[in-house]
């Protein structure tokens, strides 16, 4: 789909507002999909404008007044072509997230960060958990984002981040760095507990892939960029959750939490668990099928989770 030519584009639109302002009405034409760092062609626009001049969002509205060079101009619109043509999100084209007021380097090895949990994290999960934990555990970890704000959060915790994924791992590993958090911080290729079998924690905060089939077979196409291991788990989004459930308890302390996110899937979580008292958290900016289970919980219902 060609939405944009470049010679007539560039002869006509001058300022930094102006490119905006096409930007967005590009992407409103084009009927994207927004949902990997913004909600709206607006802020997806500017973040790939202001990306390419280098210079923060938030900018003063004189700023966004000023015109642009030629050299600017062709490579903002290019962005946006990327963006339209391939529908690849605007993190990719950018290599940056935000995740809990804090950037990460994102690219197609892993999830673009986006979980509610960082709203607990910025939180210090209050009413979770009793204590500031001092060893918490991030499965599937991803990108590292949510691993890297909970140790920023609790600056005495030592945080262990998991993933299957080596790829996504090097990515952590960039993110942890980038943050100088490596003595905080350590990366761990493990199949659910399996890299971390001897260990016991304080908090286990995990956000597994959860979407069920269903999902999967009618996702928009900026997903088909991320990698498919970081979404998809079984026909009703939790094959891997399941695994959690049932192994949780034996990594965590007495008074150990898990935090975990399962979406859309929460439906077919409580329909497989009737019995289990899942305490499904509620955001103030948004977000849902977030549940919390204490040790004691789940050493109660072993053999639900066992079958």
């Amino acid at each position: 789909m060609e939405i944009i030519n470049f010679v007539e584009v560039s002869e006509q639109l001058q300022t930094v507002n102006d490119y905006v302002r096409f930007g967005a009405s590009q992407f409103n034409h084009a009927q994207l999909y927004f949902g990997h760092g913004t909600n709206n062609a607006w802020d997806e626009a500017l973040t790939l404008v202001m990306h390419e001049l280098a210079l923060p969002r938030d900018m003063s509205a004189d700023i966004m007044q000023c015109q642009l060079i030629s050299q600017e101009r062709v490579a903002i619109l290019q962005l946006f072509e990327r963006r339209i043509v391939e529908a690849v999100p605007a993190a990719y084209l950018t290599n940056q997230a935000m995740f809990c007021n804090l950037p990460f380097y994102v690219d197609e090895r892993v999830l673009v960060p986006r979980s509610p949990i960082g709203e607990l994290i910025e939180n210090e999960f209050a009413g979770l958990i009793e204590n500031p934990p001092l060893r918490i555990l991030d499965l599937c970890t991803g990108s590292g984002c949510i691993a890297i704000a909970c140790a920023v959060t609790f600056p005495d915790a030592e945080v262990d981040a998991v993933d299957l994924s080596i790829d996504a791992l090097n990515v952590a590993q960039i993110n942890i760095d980038g943050h100088g958090l490596s003595a905080q911080v350590i990366p761990i290729q493990s199949d659910v507990f399996s890299g971390v079998s001897e260990q016991r924690y304080d908090l286990i905060v995990t956000n597994p892939p959860y979407v069920d089939q269903e999902d999967v077979d009618s996702l928009p196409q900026e997903f088909l960029h991320e990698p498919k291991m970081g979404l998809g788990s079984g026909f009703d989004g939790l094959d891997i959750t399941r695994k959690i459930l049932a192994q949780a308890a034996e990594h965590l302390n007495d008074k150990g939490v898990l935090i975990c996110e399962v979406g859309n899937s929460q439906v077919h979580l409580t329909a497989a668990f009737p019995n289990v008292p899942f305490q499904w958290l509620e955001f103030e900016h948004g977000g849902h099928g977030v549940f919390r289970l204490t040790k004691a919980q789940l050493e109660q219902h072993q053999q639900d989770f066992a079958q």
